[in-house]
């Protein structure tokens, strides 16, 4: 038992590392060079992210934790992707003055967990079901 431990932890957390790399390398492509407010003509701003920026980024990363979680690494599928997000939330918002950043980085955080929380758990029983039948 502890030897397929020793085996098995080393593994987990290097997919763990990738998967966090994967993300937040995904969230530079994706959202990392728009920093720039949009101003409209009423003088009400939106952004810096538009719809499709984010839209492409939560389909990047669904299909790297379907991957991962379909190759059972469940805990790299989720714990990698919420560290990856997390830490680049906060290192694309820490410049904001008001410190509110720190808000906003705690919800991606919860988001992220929550989110491949439920997409690896369902790949993961999609799996097994898969092998079952």
């Amino acid at each position: 038992m502890r030897e397929g431990i020793r085996r098995t932890l080393p593994r987990q957390l290097l997919w763990t590392l990738v998967a966090a790399a994967v993300s937040a390398a995904a969230w530079a492509a994706w959202l990392g060079w728009d920093q720039r407010r949009d101003v409209h003509p009423d003088g009400s701003t939106t952004g810096p992210y538009e719809a499709w920026q984010v839209a492409g980024l939560i389909l990047t990363l669904l299909v790297a934790v379907c991957w991962a979680a379909s190759r059972r690494h469940v805990v790299a599928a989720v714990l990698g992707p919420t560290a990856g997000l997390t830490g680049a939330a906060f290192y694309d918002w820490s410049d904001d003055a008001s410190g509110l950043f720190v808000v906003g980085v705690g919800l991606v955080m919860l988001g992220s967990l929550a989110g491949t929380s439920a997409v690896a758990a369902v790949t993961a029983a999609v799996q097994r079901a898969g092998r079952r039948g």
